[in-house]
């Protein structure tokens, strides 16, 4: 799993950075990307690139992973800490959209991401 949480960790860093080659660049060319504020998924990199230019245009997405776990099928899910600003700085909370701790479920193909699934966590 360490490869698999080396790969993620920078992926949050790349993400949380505003670096959208730095992230597409570990995912699989047809990844399936849960899209946090529409539902459904976002499918590839250029569908990814369009979804992260409109989210970043509206809100202040930071993520912080907590802690990362193998699932038996190989998946990793991480617990992360999510806070959602809007431009001004100010909590936002619409849409499922808000401050707090999410499941990130990542599942692979060989070394790059091919899935990305948003689970509740109890």
């Amino acid at each position: 799993m360490s490869q698999s949480v080396e790969t993620l960790q920078r992926l949050y860093e790349r993400f949380n950075a505003r670096d959208i080659d730095g992230v597409v660049g570990m995912l699989a060319d047809d990844v399936a990307w849960a899209n946090g504020m529409d539902g459904g998924y976002v499918e590839g990199h250029d569908g990814l690139r369009a979804y992260w230019t409109r989210q970043w245009s509206l809100i202040d997405p930071h993520v912080e992973p907590l802690r990362f776990q193998q699932v038996e099928d190989g998946s990793v899910l991480v617990e992360v800490r999510q806070t959602i600003r809007d431009l001004e700085g100010h909590p936002v909370e619409a849409k499922g959209l808000k401050d707090k701790t999410v499941g990130h479920l990542f599942h692979f193909t060989g070394d790059k991401v091919s899935r990305f699934d948003i689970r509740d966590v109890e």
